[in-house]
C-alpha cells in the first residue's frame, strides 16, 4: 500500500440513517369486551356526581332551609352534614348570630320643640326562620319592617324629653330610653310574628338640623357671655363687699390704737407732771426761773421785738439785773 494514498472517505454515523422497521398490524380492539365497565363507570361517575350536588353541610352559625316545590319542609339548625332530595328539594341559608343594623338617620321633634337629627343602630337575629320566611320573606324585608319600627318608637320616646335630657350623657333618661325601645320594637316584631329579635337598639349620634346649627350656636354664646358677665358682677360685688369690711377694720384697728396711744401719752404727760411738781416744789424761786426762761425759748426770735417797762422782773431776767 502507498503510503501516500488516502485509505478513502469515512462516512459519519447518522442514526436516522438506521433501516426502519416494518410495522407488523395490530388486531382492531374489541369494545364489546369493555362496556359493563365502561357502562359501570359512567353509572358511578353519574351517582358521585348526584351525591356531590345534593349533599349540603349545616355550620353552626346558620339555619339551612329546605325548600321542596318552593315550600319550606324542613330547617336545618343543628351542625353536620345532610341530603337533599335531588330536583325536588333546595336549600338556602339564614344567618343565625347577631347582627347590626344601621338605622337610617331621622329627624324628630323633641318636648321643647326642637328639631333634632336622631342615628340610630341596633344588634338583632334571627329566632325563627319559619316566622321570618312567611311573613317578611327575606333577611332584607325584616330589617326594613324592623326600621320601621324603631322609628316611630324612638320618635314617639323621645317626643316626650326635652332636648337639654337627651344630649346630656350624665341623665340617666338616656339608658332607660335606649331600654324602652327595644322592648318596644320586640313587642311589635313580636306582634307580626316577623321571627327576629332586637337585643339592643342605641342612640350613637344626635345632631341638629343644619338650618338651626347656626341659631343655637349664637344662642349658647349669648348665654354663655350673659352668664361669664353675671360671674364678673358677683365678683366685683364680693370685692366690694371685702374691701369695705376690710376698710371697717383697718379704721377701728386704728382708732383702738390712737385710743391706747392718748392714754398712754396722758398717763405719760400726768407722771411727768407729777415729776415736776414734786421736783419744783423743792425749790420756788428756781422753779419761777425756768418757766420764765422756757417763755423766752417760745416768744423771742431772730426778729422779735418785745417792749417792756424796766422795772419789769420779765425784763430784768433779760437784761441780767438780778440777784
Amino acid at each position: 500500500m502507498e503510503p501516500n494514498k488516502p485509505l478513502g472517505e469515512v462516512k459519519k454515523f447518522n442514526p436516522y440513517d438506521r433501516p426502519k422497521k416494518k410495522k407488523e398490524p395490530r388486531d382492531p380492539v374489541d369494545f364489546k369486551k369493555y362496556w359493563k365497565l365502561i357502562v359501570g363507570l359512567v353509572v358511578a361517575f353519574v351517582l358521585l356526581l348526584m351525591v356531590l350536588t345534593n349533599v349540603y353541610i349545616v355550620k353552626e352559625n346558620e339555619y339551612r332551609v329546605v325548600r321542596q316545590f318552593g315550600e319550606v319542609v324542613k330547617i336545618q339548625e343543628e351542625p353536620g352534614i345532610r341530603m337533599k332530595i335531588p330536583f325536588i328539594q333546595s336549600v338556602t341559608t339564614l344567618p343565625n348570630y347577631q347582627m347590626t343594623y344601621d338605622v337610617s338617620e331621622a329627624e324628630i321633634n323633641t318636648k321643647d320643640k326642637k328639631r333634632i337629627i336622631i342615628d340610630n343602630y341596633a344588634v338583632w337575629h334571627v329566632v325563627n326562620p319559619f316566622d321570618l320566611i312567611s311573613n317578611a320573606g327575606t333577611i332584607v324585608n325584616a330589617e326594613s319592617r324592623m326600621e320601621e319600627f324603631i322609628y316611630s318608637v324612638v320618635r314617639t320616646e323621645l317626643g316626650q324629653l326635652d332636648y337639654d335630657e337627651i344630649i346630656n350623657d350624665e341623665n340617666s333618661s338616656r339608658g332607660s330610653v335606649n331600654d324602652a325601645v327595644t322592648a318596644k320594637v320586640n313587642e311589635l316584631l313580636n306582634k307580626d310574628q316577623y321571627g327576629i329579635q332586637v337585643m339592643d337598639v342605641r342612640i350613637k349620634r344626635t345632631d341638629l338640623p343644619e338650618e338651626n346649627e347656626q341659631s343655637v350656636y349664637t344662642r349658647m354664646i349669648s348665654e354663655r357671655e350673659s352668664t361669664a358677665q353675671e360671674y364678673l358682677s358677683q365678683g366685683d360685688a364680693k370685692k366690694r363687699e371685702m374691701e369695705a369690711q376690710a376698710d371697717r377694720q383697718a379704721q377701728e384697728v386704728i382708732a383702738t390704737a390712737r385710743k391706747e396711744a392718748a392714754l398712754i401719752q396722758a398717763e405719760g404727760e400726768s407722771a411727768a407732771a407729777k415729776i415736776y411738781n414734786e421736783s419744783f416744789s423743792k425749790d420756788p424761786e428756781f422753779y419761777e426761773l425756768y418757766r420764765s426762761l422756757e417763755s423766752y425759748k417760745k416768744t423771742i426770735g431772730d426778729d422779735t421785738v418785745i417792749v417792756l417797762p424796766s422795772d419789769s422782773p420779765y425784763a430784768e431776767i433779760l437784761s441780767g439785773n438780778f440777784e
